[in-house]
């Protein structure tokens, strides 16, 4: 007798558990790759000083080529989510990581502003495929009452990301050069590119991947909107112009996503003139990203967690993202003390907040859109972020320039997320499904 194909068992068992769990293994290799991400994306916030110094860098100079990265990601973004939806998660993100993995090498090279600014762009367009690679991905292997935990659970790769190069890149760069540090981080993504063809397919491709569990990943009521997993239609950009739910993502990102990279790319900066020598900014930055990454988990499981106690879809998430807004409000203060400790408590905090805001904004893609149009609905929304990290780059150059303060920068970050979550509230006020 032939066996029944995984498929057709899968139609007909619904466990009202989880059964198996290498779902959670897919997860454990998002999370690996957004480490890389930010530990390519953050080399270069941790060699400024060393740089400005041999260079002569001005702030302008920087912020130029912080710009230069976030033009390249939103340009990215136009294309990237399209072409993943279309080719599929386990090339697309291959492709996307060997292409941020090179260029993040090339800085290697580079002596000026200008070459810096070349390496990071491309840098830029090869990132700008991991969120939604990853967002995708949680969308074929988990249901909708695990995606926000799944989503925070990768996401906090990114502060994983952050802590650990503070710890390496340093030492590389005393023993090595600088050159090397971009060398040594930037051959980790080959790594995982092996790691990721090895082991990733579709559910229902994957040989190992138990019935039962199978199943489970399906086991949501199916929504008018939704196609199969394997259709070949995507989402007309002109499509998601016209659709609120759309916008919400995209505004929920505009107005947050450069508070983040304010966080990511300045924060060195803003502890060096607290007083802080390069290695003595590795435990401070290890506190600020183990407390974004406590909240980018926290704020995932909240939400999952209010969901699962009987709370509506819109309730879950719109009461995690509230609380997580509120939170980031202290960060005000921060810039007014003297005390580099109490800075970074209140810097921590404020980063917390934001992955867990980013954990939950990225699932609204998965609540309203179908699994085939989630990659390039993140990639639109993470445009609209990138678009805002273009303004806040030159923005908080300008006022560095011109201030030698950040205390209207950490004001703009402390209201940014309440206005997002108005723009989300109007846009998708009950996180109706996207008539596609």
């Amino acid at each position: 007798m032939s066996p029944v194909p995984l498929r057709v068992v899968a139609e007909n068992v619904l466990p009202t558990s989880p059964i198996g769990r290498r779902r959670w293994m897919i997860c454990g290799l998002l999370f690996f790759a957004t480490t890389v991400n930010y530990m390519d994306r953050q080399v270069i916030a941790l060699l400024k000083p060393t740089l400005q110094i041999q260079f002569g860098w001005t702030e302008k100079g920087y912020g130029d080529i912080i710009f230069a990265f976030t033009l390249a990601y939103a340009i990215g973004l136009l294309l990237i989510g399209k072409l993943i939806d279309r080719f599929g998660t386990r090339k697309g993100f291959s492709l996307a990581v060997f292409v941020w993995s090179v260029s993040a090498m090339a800085h290697a090279a580079a002596n000026s502003v200008l070459q810096f600014g070349i390496a990071r762009f491309s840098l830029g367009l090869g990132e700008a495929g991991s969120f939604p690679a990853a967002v995708k991905a949680v969308a074929e292997w988990f249901p909708k009452r695990e995606r926000a935990l799944a989503t925070g659970l990768f996401n906090s790769g990114s502060n994983i990301g952050a802590i650990v190069t503070p710890l390496v890149v340093p030492w590389i760069t005393y023993r090595f050069g600088w050159r090397m540090a971009f060398i040594a981080t930037g051959a980790v993504g080959f790594v995982w590119i092996l790691c990721w063809l090895s082991f990733y397919r579709r559910p229902e491709e994957d040989a190992k991947l138990t019935a039962a569990e199978l199943a489970y990943i399906h086991s949501d009521p199916p929504d008018q909107n939704d196609q199969p997993a394997d259709s070949e239609s995507t989402v007309p950009w002109l499509t998601l112009l016209r659709l609120p739910q759309a916008w919400a993502i995209a505004l929920g990102k505009f107005f947050t996503d450069p508070i983040w990279w304010v966080y990511l790319f300045w924060m060195p900066d803003f502890l060096s003139k607290l007083g802080l020598s390069l290695t003595g900014m590795a435990l401070p930055l290890f506190v600020i990203y183990s407390g974004a990454s406590v909240g980018s988990i926290g704020g995932g499981w909240l939400s999952s967690a209010l969901l699962k106690r009987g709370w509506t879809l819109n309730t879950s998430r719109k009461g995690a993202m509230l609380a997580c807004a509120l939170a980031v409000t202290p960060i005000m203060f921060a810039a007014h003390t003297r005390n580099a400790w109490l800075a970074v408590g209140l810097v921590a905090i404020a980063a917390g907040a934001h992955q867990g805001w980013s954990a939950n904004i990225y699932t609204l893609a998965s609540d309203m859109f179908p699994r085939k149009a989630v990659a390039s609905v993140v990639g639109f929304g993470t445009m609209a972020g990138a678009i805002g990290g273009m303004c806040i780059a030159k923005t908080v150059g300008y006022l560095l320039q011109r201030t030698h303060s950040y205390v209207p920068v950490f004001a703009m970050a402390g209201l940014a997320y309440l206005v997002a979550f108005g723009f989300v509230q109007v846009l998708a006020p009950r996180l109706k499904p996207a008539k596609v």
